[in-house]
């Protein structure tokens, strides 16, 4: 080895000037990988292979004996060293040639990363199994390894839509995504292992992840026998979730997800495997909760999950987190959710009326807890319902009803929102449908309050408008809205496009049929116009004969006769006459 002005250990094969710290593609790190180094690292000669976050550094130096940080980044090299001090022994340098410095075996390397990120510019071109024989060559038989290897078949890289030049960044460097030796399975992983001497007492754990950040570990025995609406499941949904606010999706993955659960596959389709030789780790399910820095771990037990949450404890958005309202056991039935779907999909009414007034008789039963319901994560136990793992409770005194339609109304974006078949009409949708379905829970319907002022659109029913409210506080905590919709995928707008498409035909035979009644209208139009026309100058002209025959005079005479024939006495009338032609004779 040879020392340089930076203060680092140089071995053949270093890069500069590089970063695998700067770079599209992080190092790894978070709260749930520092959890299981913590729990299975020694008090030993420790190797920390490849770029690791700072935070996994320091969780490795609080457990572990001396330890030696190899990356191939001179300036990465350069920065540990003066963020560490004489804590950490940093060398910049690829793996062949730490082994060809000739340092003495280590009893423990944290391999997190994986071995993508191990050679440099000089280094040879290994395959992924000769890497694995040169991290072996410089670890002691019985010593601890903990690696990670990325999973091409993951759920995420197969949805993703990004085309392959643009999925991985130029900062990884010569990658591995088409070695024909790398494992993709959990079983080749451990036959890999077993290879080189470390296969004989291996944990693997399916790592959830976003970017480059586990958020669940799941034993992968116990991913493998997780079914849809069970506690492994509900954890990788969510993980996966995540996931999709960073990669851009071809289709929701939770359906991917769900489907991988109903055969048996949840491990095999994980971001990657994290493989635990030569410890035990203590717990089947290490997770971080979503919105929060908090910690969960499981276990199965005979008919349920013992859990553990710690850590968490803020506000956020009117919703309050807080760890003790998590039961210390879970049951190990579905959620309510997975039934109200399946019960919606088959169109069985009554039944879903029966699950929600159940639940309603449930909810109204718990008078002491101020969990924020949500069906997502309520669990059917035998008859009755248990509460799971979320810990999101309300930070005012809501009532019953508040409750109640904040879970309904999440439990409508989430149907709705995901396309999801269901037997209600396309137009019962939000307040209404959400009104109706908290009706069946018990909850007996109000008519909408009036608006109070002309620019004040009328208000909803109150609890169903405060039930909005907090399921839309609950997804900001959370940090993934309730129907798991970051970015657009394709298939939502592909369905979305054929949606308007459909709409625009409508529309115009819509448009064809009005544009050809007001051509019927206004032919119409313009035959009454000219049929007045007509009548008139017809009627013009009957009043010109009209007028004409007035002035002549035989009407003259036919009025004098016609007042003539008007005389009923004529006698008495002469008699008048000549009364009045004497008096006007006398006055003349």
């Amino acid at each position: 080895m040879s020392e340089n002005q930076l203060a680092v250990e140089v071995v053949r094969g270093e890069m500069q000037p590089w970063s695998d710290y700067s770079g599209k593609r992080k190092a790894v790190g978070g709260l749930v990988l520092r959890t299981l180094l913590t729990d299975v690292l020694l008090d030993a000669r420790t190797l920390v292979l490849g770029p690791h976050g700072a935070d996994l550094i320091e969780a490795v130096l609080a457990r572990s004996g001396p330890t030696t940080l190899l990356v191939r980044s001179v300036s990465d090299a350069g920065e540990l060293s003066e963020k560490f001090g004489d804590r950490l022994q940093v060398i910049a340098g690829a793996l062949d040639g730490l082994i060809a410095a000739g340092v003495p075996t280590y009893d423990v390397i944290v391999a997190a990363d994986g071995l993508d990120r191990v050679l440099g510019y000089d280094s040879d071109d290994l395959s992924w199994q000769q890497r694995l024989d040169a991290l072996a060559a410089v670890m002691s038989p019985q010593g601890v390894l903990v690696l990670g290897l990325e999973n091409e078949f993951s759920l995420v890289n197969l949805l993703d839509r990004r085309p392959a030049d643009q999925r991985h960044a130029d900062d990884e460097w010569r990658p591995l995504h088409d070695d024909p030796s790398r494992p993709v399975s959990v079983a080749q992983l451990a036959e890999s292992l077993e290879r080189v001497g470390l296969g004989t007492d291996v944990a693997a754990y399916a790592a959830f992840s976003v970017d480059e950040t586990p958020s669940a570990l799941i034993a992968a025995d116990v991913a493998a026998a997780a079914r849809p609406g069970q506690l492994p499941t509900r954890i990788a949904v969510e993980a996966l979730e995540a996931s999709a606010a960073v990669v851009p999706l071809l289709a929701p993955v939770a359906e991917g997800a769900e489907a991988a659960a109903r055969a048996g596959l949840l491990a095999s389709t994980a971001g990657g495997w994290i493989a635990v030789a030569g410890a035990a780790p203590k717990h089947a399910v290490y997770a971080q909760t979503p919105g929060q820095e908090a910690l969960l771990t499981a276990d199965p037990e005979s008919d349920g999950w013992s859990v553990s949450v710690t850590g968490g404890g803020a506000e956020i958005a009117g919703v309050i987190f807080d760890a003790s309202a998590v039961p210390a056991r879970v049951p190990g039935g579905v959620t309510v959710e997975t039934q109200l779907i399946r019960l919606a999909a088959a169109e069985d009414v009554p039944s879903f009326r029966d699950l929600a007034a159940r639940l309603g008789d449930w909810a109204r039963s718990q008078t002491d807890s101020r969990v924020l319901l949500r069906w997502d994560d309520v669990v059917v136990d035998g008859e009755s319902f248990g509460f799971g793992i979320s810990a999101w409770t309300t930070a005012a005194e809501e009532t019953g009803k508040d409750r109640l339609a904040a879970a309904w109304s999440r439990f409508h974006d989430r149907l709705i929102g995901g396309h999801r078949r269901h037997p209600w009409p396309p137009w019962v949708v939000g307040d209404d449908l959400v009104a109706a379905w908290v009706a069946m829970s018990g909850i007996e319907p109000v008519g909408p309050t009036p608006a109070t002022g002309p620019d004040t659109p009328p208000a909803s029913v109150e609890y169903v408008a405060r039930g909005k409210e907090l399921a839309g506080a609950l997804a900001a905590a959370v940090g993934i809205p309730a129907d798991a919709s970051q970015t657009p995928d394709v298939r939502t707008a592909l369905a979305a496009a054929e949606r308007a498409a459909h709409e625009v035909y409508e529309l115009k035979g819509q448009i064809f049929g009005l544009e050809r009644t007001l051509n019927f209208r206004d032919k119409a139009l313009k035959t009454r116009e000219t049929r007045i026309r007509e009548l008139r100058i017809q009627v013009q002209a009957v009043n010109a004969e009209h007028a004409r025959l007035r002035k002549s005079r035989a009407y003259a005479a036919v009025k004098l006769v016609r007042n003539v024939a008007q005389i009923r006495n004529p006698r008495t009338f002469a008699g008048k006459v000549k009364r009045q032609l004497k008096n006007k004779l006398g006055t003349a």
